[in-house]
């Protein structure tokens, strides 16, 4: 196949059209977010996740299936809160802020992933940030140990 000056400006155009496209696509990162469908604080969560550019999909998970989903997937009952969320290979358990896992995705750590304990006040869905207790984010390893990711001070 011979490409004429027609079919170089064709495939050059598709390109430059194409380009926002993927820039888009690597602006929103896709998660899948387990939860109960009665806990407001776990939509907050997905609101929040969603104004930070996230695109969010949840699926409804009620009692021992979301703990069993939690365990299948490496999470330690110690670590455990009210939602799981899934995003390029690693879980999100509960409150985690988008920053934390914007710098988890862009350092790729060969972990398990983020978890934020419990439902601390102040957490992103948990209140406001200006009541916020202080709070750590965890990094939950392979073996299932954990070590403090990033910490929160009290407001």
């Amino acid at each position: 196949m011979t490409l004429t000056r027609r079919s170089f400006l064709a495939f050059t155009a598709s390109l430059a059209a194409a380009a926002p496209l993927a820039a888009w696509a690597k602006e929103k990162p896709a998660i899948h977010v387990m939860k109960d469908p009665n806990c407001g604080c776990c939509s907050a969560w997905i609101d929040i996740l969603e104004k930070e550019g996230f695109a969010v999909t949840t699926e409804r998970s009620l009692g021992t299936l979301l703990i069993r989903y939690k365990q299948d997937n490496g999470i330690p009952q110690n670590m455990a809160s009210c939602h799981t969320g899934k995003i390029d290979g690693y879980m999100i358990e509960g409150h985690v802020p988008p920053a934390d896992i914007r710098k988890l995705l862009a350092e790729r750590p060969d972990a398990i992933g983020l978890a934020v304990p419990g439902m601390p006040y102040g957490s992103p869905g948990m209140g406001p940030e200006t009541k916020r207790e202080a709070y750590d984010v965890y990094l939950i390893a392979r073996d299932g140990s954990t070590e403090v990711f990033s910490s929160y001070e009290a407001a």
